[in-house]
């Protein structure tokens, strides 16, 4: 079974900061992504940052050059340095992995955590 445990995020003012990270623990081969979406109600889910196994990324323009992804893959664990925030940043952020698995290439979602910038 593998499970996608996340820590971070709360509540912050308009210019803080805020450290997500997540942890894909049970059996799995290896990380093929990580990466980070947040969804607030009644909009669509939208893709933060994501990161490959060999350190590619991938950022929304939102959040370039505010937002830094980051992998440690001996601890399988994705990190997402949340700079500068603003109000609009305001949302459930869930963790996203694409692994390698005995039974074949499988994704997995975090259960989500909230993120709050009031301004």
């Amino acid at each position: 079974q593998v499970q996608l445990v996340e820590s971070g995020g709360g509540l912050v003012q308009a210019g803080g900061s805020l450290r997500l990270s997540c942890a894909a623990t049970g059996s799995f081969s290896s990380i093929i992504t990580m990466g980070w979406y947040r969804q607030d109600p009644g909009k669509e889910r939208e893709l933060v940052a994501i990161i490959t196994s060999n350190i590619n990324t991938n950022y929304a323009d939102s959040v370039k050059g505010r937002f830094t992804i980051s992998l440690d893959n001996v601890r399988n664990t994705v990190y997402l340095q949340m700079n500068s925030l603003k109000p609009e940043d305001t949302a459930v952020y869930r963790c996203n992995a694409d692994l390698r698995t005995h039974w074949g290439r499988r994704e997995y979602w975090g259960q989500g955590t909230q993120v709050t910038v009031s301004s």
